[in-house]
């Protein structure tokens, strides 16, 4: 049925791959995939192929993985990926987190489907509803500022950063439990579907692009490490959204007897449920009990219900408990937003 629509497809993490897959499922031709270079990975940091890669090659689809497509940075691999590009003679590029800038030349290279009285030639399939949380990582963002909601948007691509006509969006609810690693998969499978149906529906003559609206638009810079630290000046509700916007990376944090300590999970508390809540400097232990670890915060206290040691794996606070000594009084201490200090720490 889709043996007419040659796609070239560029994406890299599983989220992407998810996409990729369901296009393969659905019948479309995928005549090659571009895919970022393989990166170090596990306890042994050998070099490993991405999600994306590791698809295409099991599905017997040529794949490059050039370090740029800038025409500027043009190198070997650089090169060779543009010419293959050029002779797969795609009439759409499908992208998904591909994670590298995607020049002009490079999305007018493809032959076009026809679009009402226009083409198409390259369509993103991005994590969110836009014109909201445009940008590396929305869907961090939108856990991290405490959306109710979220959902994929495939887009039409120009040379903004998520700026292009809006041809299918959908949305989901953002549970108030949810890590940043589950919505995403939620989402991929929701882009998988998505995509299909778009590609469907421009086949048949059925979709129609429109603009993204000027208003509320908002920005999902890059996730940093350093952005793990926790400030516990911060309101105890804004902290328990990035525990779980953080988790899998970079993994929300605190330092407390020179060991730096990951929180996988973590809720909020009014200042009214913990005893002397109001005296406690931010980041202080004020509990220890079977329910976790209560720390005070500038507005309420975060209970720590899931943490880790260095080179540990993930508990419960109970069995973390079991291996560490606290002691209510002890304070955490963040070294990137100077709270407390190691003569704080007892």
């Amino acid at each position: 049925m889709h043996g007419f629509m040659r796609i070239a497809f560029a994406g890299t993490p599983a989220f992407a791959a998810t996409s990729l897959g369901a296009l393969l499922d659905a019948g479309f031709e995928v005549g090659l995939v571009l895919s970022q270079p393989d990166r170090p990975a596990g306890r042994g940091q050998h070099l490993q192929p991405s999600a994306v890669k590791r698809l295409a090659l099991d599905r017997g689809i040529p794949t490059l993985c050039p370090a740029s497509l800038r025409p500027e940075r043009a190198g070997a691999q650089t090169e060779l990926a543009l010419q293959q590009l050029r002779a797969a003679a795609p009439d759409v590029l499908v992208v998904a987190a591909y994670g590298l800038l995607l020049p002009q030349t490079v999305l007018d290279l493809p032959r076009g489907l026809p679009l009402g009285r226009a083409t198409i030639g390259a369509i993103n399939i991005h994590a969110s509803l836009l014109p909201r949380w445009r940008g590396a990582a929305p869907v961090v963002r939108a856990i991290e500022a405490g959306d109710t909601r979220t959902g994929i948007t495939i887009m039409q691509m120009d040379a903004g950063l998520d700026t292009g006509p809006i041809l299918l969006a959908e949305a989901v609810d953002i549970d108030a439990s949810i890590t940043a690693g589950a919505l995403t998969e939620i989402l991929a499978q929701l882009g998988g579907r998505l995509i299909v149906t778009a590609l469907r529906e421009i086949e048949h003559g059925r979709l129609q692009a429109r603009a993204q609206p000027d208003e509320g638009v908002t920005y999902a810079h890059k996730v940093e490490k350093r952005e793990a630290w926790i400030d516990w000046n911060e309101p105890a509700e804004r902290l328990a959204s990035r525990v779980r916007a953080f988790d899998p990376f970079p993994g929300a944090c605190s330092s407390m007897g020179g060991q730096t300590i990951k929180f996988w999970r973590a809720r909020a508390l009014a200042a009214s449920t913990v005893p002397s809540a109001a005296l406690a400097t931010p980041g202080t232990i004020q509990a220890i009990g079977a329910e976790g670890i209560v720390v005070a915060c500038g507005q309420g206290s975060l209970c720590l219900t899931q943490l880790q040691r260095p080179g540990g794996r993930r508990l419960a606070a109970t069995e973390f408990l079991a291996g560490t000594a606290l002691a209510v009084g002890a304070r955490w201490r963040s070294p990137a937003t100077g709270i407390a200090n190691s003569a704080d720490e007892r």
